[in-house]
């Protein structure tokens, strides 16, 4: 049987490691206790945060010890990795109700009951910190000159780097130090943006109790062209069903492009790595095939067996013949908006289906935009009440993405 770190390795999550067979030999002899951390920036884990559940999912199922961290007291500060400008300030009270709801969320794919895997929150320590005992105590540990060669704050030393944020790096190597003293976690693991956070870690867990720890990162969720995943127009795809649904969820996957079929199909899903040879190997429009597929397991994955077989069948009658269905994205709108007529151009913007109205009409020109399944060419087409069949309507956007409006 393989070991966990073997079929991290196979299905190509695992990106750097600090002591590669000390890992590998930990994980298949011992229970170890691991954790990730996740700051409460949205109320809801977003579908990049989804590989690091793929793995604590892969881990806890090898019989592993998840530790989900809630970053209330990092959040306060905001990590720099990856990011151009400052993040954005949240209030303590946003930042509570944001982490409520990502230990809401984890809960439903992690079991984390005190005993076989836990969570914890860093503000229990952080917001306790006295800052001069912290400073002589963990800040004396960390050399200036090596924390400026991370990644992470050379990115941000053209545009300027505030102290505050320079101290994240600190606070996340306490956390691995917290953790270690009080739930004996013995790795961390984090996306790939993470690494210099990790070790920064492990050295202070080292020089504060002598004890070995270790850190692995994973790819972050990119498409064949080096671009994240998971944005769209619109903004975001969340896990939170209330922020997109679940057939958006399941139209996004199945609308990747060819070139990203096998590295979701190996980071999204637990489909054994013979099949997803097998489906990543299709050409021409078979490759549709995975795609579905991919996007049935991952909405199953995130919301249950029903939420996906209805997101299915409303694609393959949409595919079919562009029949309405109830599990479309919705829209209501006040009827009174369109008894004078309505812009498309206006009506698509308002829905989220286009970012301006430039990009509408360009839609437009490439005849990409349908009215119940009626073309669109003319820029100045309104919506009247005639074209409300029983209440509704249903504007199609290029070949997959159908949209439709219920009069209130």
């Amino acid at each position: 049987m393989k070991s966990v770190y073997d079929v991290l390795m196979e299905r190509g999550y695992i990106e750097q490691i600090t002591h590669e067979e000390e890992v590998k030999a930990l994980l298949e002899k011992e229970r170890v206790t691991f954790y990730i951390g996740f700051d409460p920036t949205a109320d809801s884990l977003h579908l990049g945060h989804f590989i690091q559940i793929m793995v604590m999912m892969h881990m806890q199922n090898a019989g592993h010890r998840p530790i989900a961290l809630i970053g209330g007291g990092t959040a306060k500060i905001g990590d720099p990795s990856g990011k151009t400008d400052m993040r954005k300030m949240l209030t303590p009270e946003t930042i509570v109700e944001n982490g409520n709801a990502l230990q809401k969320q984890m809960e439903k794919y992690l079991n984390l009951d005190g005993e076989n895997g836990f969570v914890a929150n860093n503000a229990k320590w952080l917001d306790e910190l006295k800052y001069i005992p912290f400073i002589r105590e963990i800040g004396s540990k960390f050399s200036v000159n090596r924390m400026l060669t991370a990644e992470c704050f050379k990115q941000r030393l053209e545009k300027g780097l505030s102290f505050l944020e320079f101290n994240y790096m600190i606070m996340q190597a306490y956390d691995f130090l917290e953790l270690n003293r009080e739930l004996g976690c013995q790795m961390q693991l984090g996306g790939n943006d993470q690494w210099s956070n990790i070790i920064a870690g492990v050295d202070l867990v080292r020089r504060m109790e002598s004890n070995q720890v270790y850190g692995l990162t994973f790819k972050l969720l990119l498409t064949s062209d080096g671009k994240k995943m998971g944005k769209t127009e619109s903004g975001a795809i969340w896990m939170d069903p209330e922020k997109t649904s679940p057939y958006e969820l399941f139209q996004y996957l199945r609308n990747i492009e060819d070139a990203d079929v096998e590295n979701c199909l190996k980071l999204l899903t637990f489909l054994p790595m013979d099949e997803v040879r097998e489906l990543s190997a299709l050409e021409g429009s078979e490759i549709n095939r995975a795609k579905e597929v991919l996007a049935y397991e991952f909405t199953k994955i995130v919301h249950g067996e029903e939420a996906a077989e209805q997101s299915l069948e409303t694609a393959r009658s949409l595919f079919s013949n562009g029949t309405k269905n109830e599990n479309m994205p919705t829209t209501e709108m006040k009827t009174e908006l369109f008894e004078a007529g309505m812009g498309i151009l206006d009506v698509m913007l308002e829905i989220g289906l286009i970012p301006s109205k430039g990009e509408g009409r360009r839609l437009i020109q490439q005849n990409g935009v349908a009215i119940n399944d009626s073309v669109v060419t003319d820029f100045a087409r309104t919506l009247d009440i005639s074209d409300f069949e029983s209440g509704d309507v249903v504007i199609r956007k290029g070949k997959k993405v159908f949209h439709r409006i219920k009069l209130i």
